[in-house]
């Protein structure tokens, strides 16, 4: 008869260790490339230069054709 009345309070202990358990695991990681600082927020347009795709002066295209609707470059 013990054993039945301590089955409530043990599946609350074990809950309780669950919930601190899962709070003291780690969070979500970000991984950056070594040097890098995280992702860059500078406003620049995808454009292109002749049938080439450029964001902030580097190609970006790895050498696709850039659509006629891209706006190109002045």
């Amino acid at each position: 008869m013990t054993a039945i009345l301590r089955s409530p309070r043990r599946t609350k202990g074990v809950a309780a260790l669950l919930f601190v358990a899962a709070l003291a695991t780690a969070g979500p990681a970000f991984g950056f490339p070594d040097g890098a600082t995280g992702p860059s927020f500078v406003p620049c347009p995808l454009e292109r230069i002749g049938s080439q795709l450029v964001r902030c002066d580097n190609l970006s295209g790895a050498g696709v054709e850039a659509p006629s609707w891209i706006p190109e470059q002045p």
